[in-house]
């Protein structure tokens, strides 16, 4: 063989390799990063929620989403609903330990698909739009909450397994079945 053809072949396998690390590397700066429960512990935002009586009144609450406080006698039952929901039925599902979690509905389509698949298979979790959040996406449970802007967004996971039925919920462990609305288009449908 002569040293042209080497040459060839040692630069076209430099080549090869040089392909694959970019690849490798664009398609790692597209992937979500990792991120212990420490770190998205440190991220949340921390209430102190005074009250959690029963009311038929509207609530002012100081959040949107709210995260707490007095609320409707019944609950919203978990799912995932296209609609938007009653806050003051949904503060007593959180009471009994679900997720909230809720997107602004002008949100791509996309992240929509993505939060319903990620969420589906989750037992307390409430999915639905909320169109006076700030944030995109926004994450609560009793008491505790976290703005993420993506779906994608690797913190979402970690708040949605840390906090479902978590210790600050008054009522950890009670259903949030059998309640007010039937996903994903009825939320004021009564469930008994």
């Amino acid at each position: 063989m002569n040293k042209t053809k080497k040459e060839f072949r040692f630069t076209f396998l430099l080549g090869i390799i040089f392909l694959i690390a970019l690849i490798s590397c664009s398609s790692e700066k597209n992937a979500p990063t990792e991120i212990s429960t420490e770190e998205m512990l440190e991220e949340v935002e921390y209430l102190v929620i005074t009250s959690r009586e029963h009311t038929d009144e509207n609530v002012d609450y100081p959040t949107i989403p709210p995260a707490g406080g007095d609320h409707l006698g019944i609950w919203h039952t978990c799912g995932i609903y296209k609609v938007e929901l009653l806050d003051e039925a949904a503060v007593h599902a959180l009471e009994h330990g679900a997720v909230w979690v809720t997107y602004k509905p002008e949100i791509e389509k996309e992240e929509i698909i993505n939060l319903t698949t990620m969420l589906s298979g989750k037992s307390k979790i409430l999915l639905s739009p909320h169109s006076e959040q700030m944030s995109p996406i926004v994450a609560t449970s009793w008491g505790r909450r976290l703005e993420i802007e993506t779906s994608n967004d690797p913190r979402l996971n970690k708040f949605v397994d840390f906090f479902m039925d978590g210790e600050a919920a008054p009522e950890a462990g009670i259903t949030c079945g059998r309640g007010l609305g039937r996903p994903p288009n009825e939320p004021l449908v009564l469930n008994r």
